[in-house]
């Protein structure tokens, strides 16, 4: 089946908002400004400035220095193909740079063009963004490059006043990590039958109970299922639990109003599946015990790509919903203390 997944990318992705403290407010007010600045602490200039002394764990004080725009690579390695996840979408180095007027070496990219351009030793200077377009991160430096003069930075070493008060105090950041993972057998069997307008689960022969959603194994007895304990499930079912979510602003944020995700339970299963949409019931009118049916895609629009390995029970861009049937609720005995 062309549409189902055998490979599948999962992104974690989550913004949040850190408060900088004295130390990184003055170092980030200060870079938004085109000047990299280090503290002076235990008889040396570090760079980017610590809050403490790694030495000594001493406070590292407020002794601000001027250091770079240019600075001295010790040691480095080559980005030959960057990720999506790289500042830069070309090759690059990550390199430690001593900057003039500091003592300790900061980590940044080095954009000389080649590998065969790197070399201990060499001379780079910091390439801001535009005025305009620094917002006090590290990556208003957007590379550093071989230094056109190699002789020292001007004003490098000398004391930095910092302002009273800094115009940056803190920082969005984004959270984003990657995994790439191989549909396991059971996925592809899920993502198979539900391409094909199908709802399967596994029946366990010790505990004769159905989960839908092949997992490869009974939750109960933890005994191995495999294809041969594969059993179609109606798409039909009563809602046995549900929650309602109200939405809060984050960034990518498509829901504005209150939704409800609920757990189904088959008829003829024994584990529900959860996180499905009840379609044309305002969120006030959903409650436990409505019957209701699947509605599936259209043949041609149906896709498996979102389903995955932690989404057991997931109906993808396949399932589009449930909608009620009109039947009396079921009493209560039907669907209370069923597993997912």
């Amino acid at each position: 089946m062309a549409d189902t997944v055998q490979e599948f990318v999962f992104n974690l992705t989550f913004p949040f908002t850190r408060t900088l403290g004295t130390t990184l407010s003055t170092f980030s007010s200060a870079l938004a400004q085109g000047q990299i600045i280090g503290v002076r602490t235990g008889g040396r200039v570090i760079a980017p400035p610590l809050e403490y002394d790694p030495d000594t764990a001493a406070d590292s004080g407020n002794d601000w220095v001027r250091v770079g725009p240019k600075g001295t690579v010790s040691t480095w390695t080559w980005v030959p193909e960057p990720t999506n996840l790289h500042p830069l979408d070309h090759a690059f180095g990550f390199a430690f740079i001593t900057l003039d007027g500091a003592d300790t070496p900061m980590l940044h990219l080095v954009d000389a063009g080649s590998e065969s351009a790197m070399a201990a030793g060499m001379r780079v200077e910091a390439k801001f963004k535009a005025p305009a377009d620094c917002v006090g991160r590290i990556d208003d430096i957007i590379a550093f490059v071989p230094a056109a003069d190699p002789s020292p930075s001007e004003g490098a070493g000398e004391p930095f006043v910092a302002p009273e008060e800094n115009d940056i105090t803190e920082m969005d950041a984004f959270c984003d990590l990657q995994y790439v993972d191989n549909a396991s057998p059971t996925t592809i069997m899920w993502a198979k039958a539900l391409m094909e307008g199908r709802i399967i689960g596994q029946k366990c022969p010790q505990c004769d109970r159905t989960i839908v959603g092949p997992r490869g194994m009974c939750s109960v007895c933890a005994i191995e299922l495999d294809e041969s304990h594969i059993v179609e499930v109606p798409g039909r079912g009563v809602v046995s639990n549900f929650t309602i979510v109200t939405p809060t602003p984050y960034p990518g944020q498509t829901e504005t109003e209150p939704f409800a995700r609920c757990s189904i339970l088959l008829d003829g299963a024994d584990a529900v599946i959860a996180q499905q949409e009840i379609l044309d019931v305002p969120v006030s009118e959903i409650r436990v015990g409505i019957h209701v049916e699947v509605v599936w895609a259209p043949e041609n629009e149906r896709s498996a790509a979102d389903i995955d390995n932690r989404s057991r029970g997931s109906g993808g861009d396949i399932i589009v919903g449930w909608r009620t049937t009109g039947e009396p609720d079921e009493p209560a005995a039907r669907y209370l203390d069923r597993m997912m």
